[in-house]
Formats: structure tokens, C-alpha cells, sequence
């Protein structure tokens, strides 16, 4: 079996490839792996050290049909990560999200549709919803972005489902709330509260800092991933829920805790523009395939924690290339 992981340099990405080739998805054992990853700033080759020579890189985009022509040919299955993913950089710089996470997405799934790949996951996340003040939202409720980033994967989902409908490719959606774990690159609020405390620096908390999201290890999101892998239907969307539903207060006061660190650190700041207030995912359509959260968010922020203060090594080089 061969699996192609776009983006697989990444944070999730690589924890996929990682738990992959290390024995964690038995209905993958085996299987060999290639990554495609461009590269950027968050795309990075230290995140794939613990399995290094074990996987074919290749360096590219996803974008290059001339290239995945050549690459995507003889995998059997291709789950796609690759993604610009930040909300704020998608604010100020818009044209690189649409490009990657709705171009890029169509020339790939073109490139499996060529090349008869029997299985593709388009990974993608909550925020193609909104904002939902009560409840959660089940796999069909409506798309409804509200930012640059999230209306660029909202676009690359739909071409998803329409290359599911049109043309009968094997691709499942899956969406997934807000991720932490270790090798999250230091842009994100986790670790970006996290290393700027361990260097004396303050942390910005948007707002009234009243948004609240839904919390799941990287592990877990994974693991779900792989469930679609084994069993998605083509065109369906599969949500993965979290642990912890928190507002940002709660968040940050649980982080200081666990540095020892008060709200001295803590310096508030003007809101993001059209910041969505809460997201919130039914996920029994997974439970029902036989996922269940693994890791408790008690459990997995102090891990995680504990990670970054071990790994300086890994995260300091990374803070001047936000």
C-alpha cells in the first residue's frame, strides 16, 4: 500500500506520517509513504526527524499539476493537509489562501481523478460554518465563512464534493475543531502563549477574549482522519470534536497555569476583524464508526506544555520566521 500525505511537514501532517509509520494505524502497517510539501514557513523537515529516511519527500506544491501528474500515479490512498491555515495572514494577504486551499485542492483532486486513486480525505476545519451562538453544528448544516481563510477551504470542500458528485472520485471531508499537540508551529495561540512565556514576553489576548472553541489533541484529530481513510464515503463530510469547549479566558488562565505565570503577562488587544464568537461540532457520525477521543484536554495541554519547554531547540529557530 502507498499513501501520499500533502502537507505532510506540517503539524498535523506530520503527526499522521509520524503515528503512521510508527505502527499506530494497523489497517496501514506497512504501508509506504510519500510526503509533497512545499516547504514553507510552516512546513518543516525537523517535524519529520523521529521517522527520518523512512518516507520519499518530495518537494513541490499543489498547485503543479505537471508535478502531481507525476507523483499522485500509484498511491493508493492521498490525505491532504496542505494548506495555508492562519486566519490572520489570511486577512492581510488573502490570494495566497484561495490559491492554495481552493486551486490547489481542485488540481490535486484532478490529479487523483487522473490517476484512479482509490481513496482521498480533504481535510479541512470547523470554521467553514462560522459562528453558531448554541448547540453544535452537524455535517449538514450550511457554509458560512467569515474570514479569507475559512471561505478559501470552504471553496476547496465544495470542489471536493463536487468532483465526489460529478465524476464519482472517492474523496470524504473531514472537519475538525481547534488542534494543539507538539510541533504546532509558535504562530498559533497555544504555543505562541507557551514560548512567549518562556521568554518574558507577553501574550495577546484579542477582545473580550469571550470566543470560545472546540479543543482536540492533534492525536485524536488524526485518528479520526484515519477512520475516514478506512471507511468515508465519497462526498461525505465526517466532523472530529474535541474535549474542551473553552472561551479564551479560560484558555489562557489554564496555560498561565500551568507555567506559573499571571495575568501580568497577558496584554490585551484590538479584536481580529469578523472574529467568530464560538465554533461547536456534532461528531456522533464518527462515534458512530468507532472513534472516541483519546486524550482528555487535562492530560494533553500539560503534555503539551511540557513539550515546549523541553524543545526550545525546535521552536526557538521558528519564532523570527512569523
Amino acid at each position: 500500500m502507498r499513501i501520499l500525505v500533502t502537507g505532510g511537514a506540517g503539524f498535523i501532517g506530520s503527526h499522521y506520517v509520524r503515528t503512521l509509520l510508527t505502527g499506530g494505524y494497523s489497517a496501514f502497517a506497512g504501508a509506504s509513504v510519500t510526503v509533497l510539501d512545499l516547504l514553507t514557513y510552516a512546513g518543516n523537515l525537523a517535524n519529520l526527524e523521529p521517522v527520518e529516511g523512512r518516507y520519499d519527500l518530495v518537494h513541490g506544491d499543489i498547485c503543479d499539476a505537471e508535478l502531481l501528474a507525476r507523483v499522485v500515479p500509484g498511491h493508493d490512498v492521498v490525505v491532504n493537509f496542505a494548506a495555508e491555515s492562519h486566519v490572520d495572514r489570511s486577512i492581510d494577504g488573502p490570494s495566497a489562501f484561495v490559491r492554495t486551499n481552493v486551486l490547489g485542492t481542485q488540481t490535486l483532486l484532478q490529479a487523483c481523478l487522473d490517476a484512479a486513486v482509490p481513496k482521498v480525505v480533504q481535510v479541512s476545519t470547523d470554521e467553514v460554518y462560522g459562528s453558531i451562538d448554541e448547540g453544535s453544528w452537524a455535517e449538514d448544516a450550511p457554509l458560512r465563512p467569515r474570514s479569507p481563510y475559512s471561505a478559501a477551504k470552504a471553496g476547496g470542500d465544495l470542489m471536493a464534493r463536487a468532483y465526489a458528485v460529478t465524476h464519482g472520485l472517492p474523496v470524504s471531508i473531514t472537519r475538525c475543531g481547534n488542534n494543539y499537540g507538539p510541533y504546532q508551529f509558535p504562530e498559533k495561540v497555544v504555543p505562541l502563549f507557551v514560548t512567549n512565556i518562556l521568554e518574558g514576553r507577553t501574550v495577546p489576548l484579542y477582545g473580550d477574549g469571550g470566543n470560545v472553541r472546540d479543543w482536540v489533541h492533534v492525536d485524536d484529530h488524526c485518528r479520526g482522519i484515519q477512520i475516514v481513510a478506512e471507511q468515508g464515503e465519497p462526498g461525505e463530510v465526517y466532523h472530529i470534536a474535541g474535549t474542551a469547549e473553552l472561551s479564551n479566558l479560560e484558555l489562557t488562565q489554564r496555560l498561565l497555569d500551568e507555567l506559573d505565570a499571571d495575568w501580568s503577562s497577558v496584554e490585551r488587544v484590538t479584536d481580529r476583524k469578523g472574529h467568530d464568537r464560538r465554533y461547536s461540532l456534532d461528531d456522533t457520525k464518527l462515534r458512530g464508526m468507532g472513534y472516541a477521543a483519546g486524550t482528555g484536554f487535562d492530560e494533553g495541554i500539560a503534555a503539551t506544555v511540557q513539550w515546549y519547554v523541553d524543545n526550545e531547540a525546535w521552536w526557538k529557530p521558528l519564532k523570527g520566521a512569523r
